[in-house]
């Protein structure tokens, strides 16, 4: 089987889309991960996997330093119930192990909405493994996956 990495190569080069995958130490905390990148906590673009009541998933692309709307998410969506998979789950939906997620090589391309805050910025991801960073330009991105770009997160508390 590919290495997850090699997936996300793949599947971004066969959108156009550059990418580039860096090895760093594992990190315990995004704020960790981003100290290791040198980057603020809102470069690190959380990939969330969220499953929809019909047992179909979506992506929703927030920045480190926010939290999902859950509120806001639904709307968007317009469905009134949406929660997180547990992780079996979310590795079944997607092929990654939570904290490597990325919509990027995805085992099934599910629709993603990307919180309209990462616009215009480069942005580390998930890679699909454990101790590595995928960055990419935000707009690339949601250009590449036809992304839905709102409004959907909101302050840690």
């Amino acid at each position: 089987m590919t290495e997850p990495t090699d997936r996300v190569r793949n599947a971004a080069a066969e959108r156009g889309l550059e990418v580039e995958i860096r090895e760093r130490p594992a990190a315990r905390s995004l704020h960790e991960a981003a100290e290791l990148l040198g980057i603020p906590p809102a470069g690190i673009v959380k990939t969330l996997v969220v499953k929809r009541s019909d047992d179909t998933y979506l992506f929703a692309l927030v920045p480190g330093d926010r939290a999902i709307s859950w509120p806001k998410l639904r709307a968007v969506v317009g469905v009134n119930k949406l929660q997180l998979p547990d992780p079996a789950r979310a590795l079944a939906a997607t092929g990654y192990e939570r904290g490597t997620i990325v919509p990027v090589g995805s085992t099934t391309e599910w629709p993603v909405y990307a919180d309209e805050r990462i616009r215009g910025e480069r942005i580390a991801m998930g890679a699909g493994a454990h101790g590595y960073s995928m960055f990419v330009q935000a707009d690339d991105l949601i250009a590449a996956y036809d992304a839905t770009v709102a409004d959907i997160s909101q302050p840690i508390d």
